[in-house]
C-alpha cells in the first residue's frame, strides 16, 4: 500500500439561483502550486478551493477531511469553517 497526497484546485461559478457550479478539477504538482492556482482562479470564479487528501490510489482509499490549503469566496458546505 503506497500513500501519495494529491493537491487539487475546484473552482466554482454560480448555476441557477443560490446554486454553484463545479469547474473541472484541476490537479496540481505540490502545495504552493496549487495555492498559486486558486489564487489565480479568485479573480474569475465566485469560489475557489485548494486542498490536499492523502490516500492509496490503487485501493481508492483517501483520508476522510482534506486539508484545506486556500479558500475564497462562495463553497459548498463541505468547505466551511465549523
Amino acid at each position: 500500500m503506497t500513500r501519495e497526497t494529491v493537491y487539487v484546485v475546484q473552482a466554482f461559478q454560480a448555476g441557477k439561483g443560490q446554486r454553484l457550479v463545479a469547474d473541472t478539477p484541476i490537479s496540481c504538482k505540490s502545495a504552493p502550486a496549487a495555492q498559486r492556482t486558486a489564487e489565480r482562479l479568485a479573480l474569475l470564479r465566485i469560489g475557489v478551493v485548494a486542498f490536499s487528501t492523502s490516500g492509496d490510489a490503487e485501493t481508492g482509499d483517501y483520508d476522510d477531511e482534506p486539508v484545506v490549503l486556500f479558500k475564497t469566496g462562495r463553497l459548498p458546505s463541505q468547505f466551511e469553517d465549523g
